[in-house]
């Protein structure tokens, strides 16, 4: 069996000619997206934006082989992201990710604890 790594990966891009439909329907969901609450990883993504509707992000949780690098993870999750704003309608300009592997991040502990 395949060793497994955890990614968290960030996608981040912004929204570009959104219609008057997919401009309504994202300002009656703000308050779900805005601030901390847009901001929880998990494998189905959660998107974080605020009223101005110009940059948004997506927080997802990708399993993968460590052999496959981060790259993989990262495409895996721009992937959903577009497979997300492309169900809704939410039309964007490119995206670009931000990949941290969980299980080779190094945690600085304080001293005496």
């Amino acid at each position: 069996m395949a060793e497994s790594h955890t990614y968290r990966v960030i996608v981040r891009g912004t929204f570009d000619a959104l219609t008057d439909a997919a401009r309504e329907r994202l300002l009656a969901e703000v308050a779900e997206h805005e601030g901390i609450a847009g901001m929880r990883f998990g494998p189905e993504g959660s998107l974080a934006y605020d009223r101005t509707l110009k940059h948004f992000s997506m927080r997802y949780v990708i399993e993968s082989d460590p052999a496959d690098g981060d790259e993989m993870a990262g495409a895996l999750a721009e992937e959903r992201a577009e497979a997300y704003l492309n169900e809704r309608g939410y039309t964007y300009g490119e995206l670009r990710s931000t990949v941290t592997d969980m299980d080779t991040m190094k945690i600085n502990r304080k001293p005496g604890r």
